[in-house]
């Protein structure tokens, strides 16, 4: 698969509110999609093909902290090394804002996605009791340690 990795952008959000509508159960408003843009404390990439958008990482910033939003990948784009990706891509971004940690939370079923958080070092560290909704499930605490 031959994608590249951009910084999202305006042009993107009518794909991504599309792309949260096929991925979550709660999917984020692209006014909430917006707010996210890149900027002094945010990271936001997407995976494009041909000017498809196939999935996206983001990532919020406080001091030396980075606190991954969503992770999102097409259903039909899963399996093929985009989310895989896209998480290479944003922990080198952590590296270059000299981040100590990046943290997420990820359902505690969701095995694919557990693994591939391990595969980039991410560690379990907590758990947050019924943390999502629809269906309500606890969130397994995930932190990859830069420093």
């Amino acid at each position: 698969m031959a994608f590249e990795i951009v910084n999202a952008a305006p042009r993107h959000l009518e794909a991504l509110e599309k792309l949260e509508q096929s991925c979550f159960s709660l999917p984020w408003t692209r006014e909430m999609l917006y707010s996210q843009l890149p900027d002094d404390s945010h990271e936001f990439l997407v995976a494009e093909e041909n000017g498809e958008l196939l999935g996206y990482v983001g990532m919020m910033t406080v001091l030396d902290e980075g606190y991954i939003s969503n992770v999102a990948v097409a259903p039909e784009h899963r399996r093929k090394g985009c989310a895989d990706a896209l998480i290479t891509a944003l922990l080198g971004r952590a590296e270059l804002r000299e981040l100590s940690f990046v943290t997420l939370e990820v359902r505690e079923h969701n095995e694919p996605a557990i693994a591939l958080y391990r595969k980039h070092g991410f560690v379990p560290v907590g758990l947050r009791k019924n943390y999502y909704e629809a269906p309500v499930e606890n969130a397994l605490l995930m932190t990859c340690y830069l420093k």
